[in-house]
């Protein structure tokens, strides 16, 4: 285990190597981020070279790369163009999506695994068909509508809760947001692990197991559950990335001032320090997880060994 631990640290090395650069030259495209500094008048000439030395933009992009890759590994992803340091962004937004992303992730495996059981056993039925045809609607709705509905209805027409997450963003604050921001990755999850359950099933372990005695609850959890959920256990380890990446439009609606949110004012206001800093983050969490799914592995399945 221990040398395969190894091995993934050192193939995560070229992957972050290569993510970040793409990534860095593909903010490099938007466009010249000086020219939004002045504002809608264009930008005196000895200004904007000014700007560019103070924020290394005068050199060139492989240049460019390499000072800022020097500096991430010393904890400095840079300064914003309003004279933020980039970790002080982190700081503020970072915890709010997190905590956001861990309700999201509580509701999707609680209520899909759950769901999912209850479909895989009564396959063909009622309850099936039902559960089948609401997380194709789920799936086929956009999260932005799906987020501005539930914000209508809740937040203005019932008053159930607020329509603006507050700065603090407590737990509470963010169950309706999590929610909308798991809604397409619970429907997936409830989807893969019917089907999973329902293909199990009827394996030679589980009816070795049933010719046994052991209980029907038994059989199920730690028996059949336990082997259905590697493949739902690799779709949630890379949701998690996915979840925080992409929570700009949840973010957007409840007026969530956490990584979406710094991204999307990043994006706007051109400012590729705060985007590539942010994005940065987000691969390494991508990486992790992806670590993390593969070991689980061996806890599921005790049949997996690495060597």
């Amino acid at each position: 285990m221990g040398r395969y631990v190894v091995r993934r640290l050192l193939q995560m090395v070229p992957v972050f190597i290569g993510a970040t650069l793409l990534i860095f030259l593909m903010v490099n495209v938007m466009g010249d981020p000086i020219a939004g500094l002045c504002g809608d008048r264009q930008c005196d000439p000895a200004t904007a070279a000014q700007l560019k030395k103070e924020f290394g933009l005068d050199k060139p992009v492989w240049q460019q790369y390499l000072t800022y890759m020097g500096n991430v590994f010393t904890g400095d992803f840079g300064t914003a163009f309003n004279g933020q340091k980039v970790t002080e962004l982190m700081a503020t937004a970072f915890p709010v999506t997190i905590r956001l992303t861990v309700v999201a992730i509580v509701i999707e495996v609680v209520v899909g695994i759950a769901l999912g059981v209850v479909t895989g056993l009564r396959r063909g039925r009622p309850i099936d068909t039902s559960v089948l045809l609401l997380t194709l609607i789920v799936i086929s709705i956009p999260t932005f509508v799906t987020g501005l509905l539930l914000q209508l209805l809740l937040g203005v027409e019932w008053g159930w809760i607020k329509p603006s997450v507050s700065t603090d963003a407590t737990f509470s604050e963010l169950i309706v947001p999590g929610l909308v921001l798991a809604s397409v990755s619970l429907a997936y999850v409830t989807r893969l692990t019917r089907t999973s359950i329902a293909e199990n099933r009827r394996s030679d372990y589980v009816r070795t197991a049933v010719a046994k005695g052991l209980p029907r609850r038994r059989v199920i959890i730690r028996h059949l559950l336990r082997n259905s959920l590697i493949p739902v256990v690799t779709f949630i380890g890379t949701d998690i990335g996915a979840l925080m990446g992409g929570a700009i439009v949840t973010e957007r609606i409840f007026n969530i001032h956490g990584v979406g949110f710094q991204l999307y004012q990043g994006i706007v206001r051109q400012n590729t320090q705060t985007v590539v800093g942010f994005v940065t983050v987000l691969v390494l969490v991508f990486l992790v997880a992806n670590l993390l799914v593969d070991l689980l592995y061996a806890v599921l399945d005790p049949r997996i060994r690495y060597a």
